[in-house]
């Protein structure tokens, strides 16, 4: 895709002679309050020489819009990061030491430089110049700059937080870790790198600009935190705009892009209810998206992000996954407050980020809870009729109940958005956090639920209601297939939640799934009829291309791309000259989106499969060996290549490339899983089961490894251990088809009818269409 450029030559002009007297006026005040943060060159706002044509800098809109540039240079976001000098670094530097598991760390001065003595990519220790800073509050991180254009951040870091609060200390971001050198968590590693981790959303109009040939990076950006334009997309024609004969009927005042604007809300409160008696519609890619681009935990597909368009155009957001989400969609992992947020009723109801914090210094409406009361009665929410606990300086309010709050990066304190009525009583079914036992560390679910209930009675209410499905499709459960339909097809869902539900599906097929599969690809919400897409998988070519063709024109990048995804096995030649120049088109924003991220070796890993299904076996080998040289002991990496290599009939290279995969990660189990299935292949049998034991151990809960073991202990005579490897398998993993498909083989062969129908009955319910079941479960009863 290509960038938009928006003006010529005069734009560096303009950026030039920016600081009219107004803008002089405004650095002096802000350099008064806070020493050497003054707005213009060399401050914050300015311009630097990387910027992309169109970008003028923060400098530059302070002349119109002084009270927004007051309040932007008083927020987070205007010192997301800066280059280490002595008015931006936070952290003690007079020769300041710090220990971690063996790991350590001397922060001191080398003249103007701050510097760290600590330990490198090699072990060994050595000193490194900080060459930027990287946030304020309650944390502050610092970056290395390597000649390769890595920036590194580093794994201590240090609490700015008032002594008296716990902070004015530096601190490990692992505690409970011990990062070793060759760890990717280690400092120097992929995972802390962050041109590919952190710069997009701590900096403006940033290009990543990978080289991978060289492995190396030329990252640039047209401001070094997030100035204006990085929510509002170029101004250089605005300010063209502003500065000149005004045409008042220019769309958007020169702006190529804005964020769409909310019809006018009425938030007229009911006194019945202590609530609004009214929503407002949402427009497609307002401002919520805007923040979404940021606060959420999604990966890129594009740099070409611009205000007004859905994430999905350029951002990949992932859905309600397990580990990242509890299965009631309360965050869990670091996801930040987007997902959270689109779960709620108040975004349902058309509350956008800004109706709560002030956009520009992204600080509350007003404090606490008060700014709940913007929209709801606190006579009604603050009484004890309604909390159950008497007024006074230790009673909770609407934060402590409904926005439940996780500790991350050690200090960061952050609120769940999804505003959600605490529900104990799911916790105590399902076993889950809720706010109450938050609180009531010492009372159990149980308890809490009880008081609830004679508080408000025993009927509970709340627009959240997918927690015992997604609970349920966790474990496999089949009675999770209904609900997830239901949740995946009703509208008024969330979008976020109908989109888990049919990534969901994917495990319970039917012929009601496939019906609630293809509904999806029509859903109006993009994320939705991307995990339609991606449910395609698996299905024969001809059903995929038929129902996926339609999309590969969709208005949004990212159901494109992930259509392109899965139709990479279409032949070109079998199609019309129009389907073709649009499988074509599709084709290259797929390889575009990967070749972006080449730094990454999920991106590689990624395209690697795709040119394989092409039929690029070169370009796919080249892929997956670019990868294992950015991180070797990648697993899934290694398996892909070893696959190719027995795909093309290169046997012994795929256990050579696996056997290097197990010396690199021992406890690995997809390596040792696939070498085992090479060996067989060999018919070297004894070492084969050897290894696919040592899989099934090193990863007791995969299915696959279990089934694949029990079969070859079976094909090798071992009849009781193959039964008892099902049955230990089937005790952690109770709703796996194969599993229970072989202990329906072993019981029938056994001419043990009670177990028999006991794992048919079982069967029925997990594949309630498949006819050979239904048979068998026919014969049986």
């Amino acid at each position: 895709m290509s960038f938009r450029r928006l003006i010529g030559a005069c734009v560096s002009a303009l950026a030039a002679g920016i600081l009219s007297a107004g803008v002089i006026a405004l650095a002096a005040e802000f350099s008064s309050q806070r020493p050497g943060q003054a707005l213009g060159p060399g401050g914050i706002g300015a311009l630097t020489d990387q910027a992309p044509t169109g970008f003028v800098g923060s400098a530059a809109c302070a002349d119109c819009h002084g009270a927004q540039t007051r309040a932007w240079l008083s927020s987070q976001h205007a010192h997301a990061m800066a280059r280490a000098e002595p008015q931006t670094v936070l952290g003690n530097f007079d020769d300041a030491r710090v220990s971690h598991q063996g790991s350590s760390a001397r922060f001191f001065r080398d003249g103007s430089r701050y510097m760290v003595e600590t330990e490198g990519a090699d072990g060994k220790s050595a000193a490194f110049e900080i060459t930027d800073t990287f946030g304020v509050h309650p944390l502050q991180q610092y970056l290395v700059t390597f000649p390769d254009g890595r920036r590194q951040a580093l794994p201590f870091a240090y609490d700015t937080q008032p002594a008296a609060e716990g902070g004015q200390r530096w601190f490990h971001l692992y505690p409970d870790q011990m990062i070793a050198s060759t760890d990717i968590l280690h400092w120097t590693g992929l995972q802390q790198n962050w041109n590919f981790m952190c710069a997009e959303c701590h900096s403006t109009a940033l290009r990543k600009n990978y080289d991978p040939a060289a492995n190396r990076f030329d990252t640039r950006f047209s401001e070094i935190s997030v100035g204006c334009e990085a929510c509002h997309g170029p101004a250089g024609r605005h300010v063209e705009w502003a500065r000149g004969p005004r045409d008042r009927e220019a769309p958007n005042k020169g702006f190529a892009s804005v964020a769409a604007l909310r019809p006018p809300a009425d938030w007229t409160i009911d006194p019945a209810t202590g609530s609004p008696a009214h929503g407002v519609s949402r427009p497609a890619g307002d401002v919520v998206e805007t923040c979404a681009r940021c606060h959420a935990r999604r990966s890129i597909l594009s740099e070409d992000w611009r205000p007004g368009q859905p994430l999905t155009q350029t951002h990949l957001p992932t859905f309600l996954s397990e580990g990242l989400f509890e299965a009631d969609g309360t965050m869990r992992d670091e996801v930040f407050n987007d997902h959270s947020f689109k779960q709620s009723l108040m975004y349902a109801r058309g509350v956008t980020c800004g109706d709560c914090h002030e956009p520009h210094s992204a600080a509350l409406r007003a404090p606490g809870s008060a700014v709940c009361a913007q929209c709801h009665l606190p006579e009604k929410f603050a009484s004890e009729a309604h909390t159950g606990h008497a007024p006074g300086p230790k009673a909770p309010d609407c934060i402590s109940c409904h926005m439940p709050a996780r500790t991350y990066m050690v200090v960061d304190k952050r609120h769940d958005h999804s505003f959600r009525i605490p529900r104990p009583d799911v916790s105590a079914q399902l076993g889950m956090p809720n706010a109450c036992n938050d609180c009531h560390k010492d009372q159990s679910a149980n308890w809490a639920a009880e008081a609830i209930a004679r508080w408000h009675g025993p009927e509970r209410k709340g627009f959240q209601d997918w927690a015992a499905a997604l609970h349920d499709a966790r474990g496999g459960d089949p009675a999770a297939r209904e609900a997830l339909i239901r949740l995946a097809t009703t509208p008024a869902t969330p979008a976020i939640v109908r989109a888990t539900a049919v990534n969901e599906l994917r495990g319970f097929p039917s012929i009601a799934t496939d019906a609630a599969m293809q509904k999806a690809l029509s859903d109006p919400d993009p994320l939705v009829r991307i995990a339609a897409v991606e449910s395609a998988a698996g299905l024969p070519l001809e059903t995929r291309w038929r129902r996926l063709a339609p999309l590969l024109i969709d208005p949004v990048a990212g159901v494109r791309i992930e259509a392109a995804n899965q139709l990479a096995d279409q032949p070109l030649a079998a199609l019309s000259a129009a389907d073709r120049d649009r499988l074509s088109t599709a084709f290259r924003e797929y390889e575009a989106a990967q070749r972006l991220n080449a730094d990454r070796p999920e991106a590689r890993s990624n395209l690697g499969g795709f040119l394989l299904r092409r039929g690029d076996v070169a370009g796919a080998e080249a892929q997956y060996r670019a990868g294992l040289k950015l991180q070797p002991d990648l697993p899934a990496l290694a398996v892909n290549l070893a696959d190719l290599y027995r795909l093309t009939g290169r046997e012994r290279e795929a256990q050579d490339v696996l056997e290097r995969a197990i010396k690199a990660n021992p406890d690995a189990a997809a390596p040792r899983h696939a070498l085992g299935l090479a060996l067989i292949r060999q018919k070297r049998y004894g070492e084969a089961l050897n290894e696919l034991k040592r899989a099934y151990e090193l990863a007791p809960d995969n299915a696959r490894y279990a089934y694949v073991y029990a079969v070859a202990l079976q094909s090798l005579g071992r009849a009781q251990d193959s039964a008892a490897v099902t049955r230990d398998a089937l005790a952690r993993v109770p709703n796996d088809v194969d599993l229970l498909s072989l202990q329906l083989n072993e019981a029938l062969r056994a001419g043990d009818v009670d177990r028999a129908r006991e794992a048919v009955s079982k069967l029925t319910l997990l594949r309630p269409d498949d006819t050979e079941i239904a048979r068998l479960n026919a014969r049986l009863r």
